[in-house]
């Protein structure tokens, strides 16, 4: 079970990410709070395995709360939520130690599989700011890189699903493109990021672009 503390200082959009992570059997909320004083508080009385913050908050906002929490409590991971996609927030949150940064408009299926994903010891940025910063990326021809001829033995399978990847696709949507179950979808998936050695999504498409594994 994965024990969640969410920090959201507006109780609709509170109401609505925890219902969506406990629509999880292997999810549960532990703990409710409406800025980084009342996380603190919470943070001796739960056994905590990831907290959720809002960025914006008000007395402590969300930044702020990472930069304690991983100075008090380094083993606790810490998802950023956020309105904001300008880089210059996704860059400090993990300057600062993050564990992930998901933005609010996402769906329940990448929800539940950051969380999960960020539970494996892994940094999880979403897929929509995903491929802004691979556009950036592209467009400033930082990707001209010399790399070594691709060694890697991708199955057909593989290289379909980073395809979908890259075009921004989540693991339901990928998962009824293809008419496979999701679990099929996360394993594949998985095995992308252990054969490239890539830490998240942004990651895994930077090398398929390098590798010209994407059209």
């Amino acid at each position: 079970m994965i024990n969640i503390l969410l920090a959201e200082d507006h109780n609709i959009v509170r109401n609505g990410i925890k219902m969506l992570l406990e629509s999880d059997k292997e999810i549960q909320v532990v703990g409710e709070a409406v800025n980084g004083f009342e996380v603190l508080e919470q943070m001796a009385d739960n056994k905590l395995d990831i907290i959720l913050v809002d960025i914006n908050m008000p007395e402590m906002d969300g930044m702020e709360l990472l930069r304690e929490v991983k100075l008090k409590y380094p083993q606790i991971k810490v998802v950023m939520l956020s309105m904001h996609d300008n880089e210059k927030y996704v860059i400090e949150a993990f300057k600062h130690g993050s564990d992930g940064y998901l933005l609010k408009n996402i769906g329940a299926d990448e929800l539940i599989f950051a969380v999960k994903f960020v539970q494996q010891g892994r940094k999880y940025l979403c897929a929509e700011l995903t491929m802004s910063m691979m556009d950036s990326l592209l467009q400033s021809k930082q990707y001209l890189i010399t790399m070594p001829d691709n060694e890697i033995d991708f199955s057909l399978r593989e290289l379909e699903i980073l395809q979908l990847i890259a075009e921004g696709l989540t693991n339901l949507e990928m998962s009824e493109k293809l008419f496979l179950s999701k679990r099929t979808i996360e394993g594949h998936r998985q095995s992308l990021l252990d054969k490239t050695g890539s830490k998240n999504s942004a990651a895994l498409i930077r090398y398929g672009v390098l590798h010209g594994l994407i059209q």
